[in-house]
């Protein structure tokens, strides 16, 4: 199940079947992707919710959460985790566990990295963030839970590897985020990409680190099948 990036505002399913379909080529499997509603029309927890209801449809039709694996990058590397809190909250089976690419994972964006990466990153500054972040989030705090799961309860969540550029601005939200996880029992890999910026991986045709780190991806989850 991959959740697609691009501040809870843009983007689209339409847009990912390049990298879904590596992810489904290099896993022996079915690519599946939720078409969840943006802002500023819908907002959040709009989109987490249309994904939590995907994911059910899936789990459903699987018969099996164990044979499921979730991923997603920049807004939906956060829900990666989120869908996974939401899921345990309602009693619904968790995934085998998770891949989250340069995930957006604190919408209070007060970490260094948004000052010292701003700038350096080709695809995110800090600026564009909080104007997207505004635009998904209307009277919703930032750092509810649900919208930055660097505060979430994580506790038994399934296993989850992080991947993100340093050059990006989020670059400390991904440490906070997998220190986050590892103080709960989480079983955690984090992967600091040297120069990489936000979602590579989605440029895997011509950047050779991008298909390296989708290798990394597929190779940590068909450990977990």
């Amino acid at each position: 199940l991959y959740l697609h990036g691009g501040g809870d505002f843009s983007g689209g399913a339409e847009s990912y079947h390049g990298i879904v379909g590596h992810y489904a080529r290099m896993l022996g499997a079915r690519g599946y992707m939720p078409d969840y509603r943006l802002a500023p029309e819908h907002r959040f927890p709009a989109p987490l919710d249309d994904s939590l209801t995907a994911y059910q449809w899936l789990v459903d039709t699987v018969g099996d959460a164990r044979h499921i694996a979730i991923s997603g990058d920049s807004a939906g590397g956060a829900m990666t985790v989120s869908l996974m809190v939401r899921a345990k909250r309602a009693s619904i089976p968790l995934p085998a566990g998770g891949v989250a690419i340069s995930p957006w994972c604190n919408l209070e964006m007060n970490n260094p990295s948004y000052r010292t990466r701003d700038g350096i990153d080709p695809l995110c500054t800090r600026d564009i963030l909080v104007l997207m972040a505004r635009a998904a989030l209307g009277s919703i705090r930032p750092n509810d839970p649900d919208a930055s799961p660097v505060y979430a309860d994580v506790r038994g969540l399934p296993p989850l590897l992080i991947q993100i550029g340093e050059s990006e601005v989020m670059l400390d939200d991904s440490i906070q985020l997998a220190n986050h996880l590892a103080q709960n029992g989480v079983r955690t890999s984090l992967e600091v990409w040297p120069g990489m910026f936000h979602v590579w991986p989605v440029f895997s045709s011509i950047v050779p680190e991008g298909r390296q780190a989708l290798e990394n991806g597929c190779a940590f989850l068909d450990r977990l099948f």
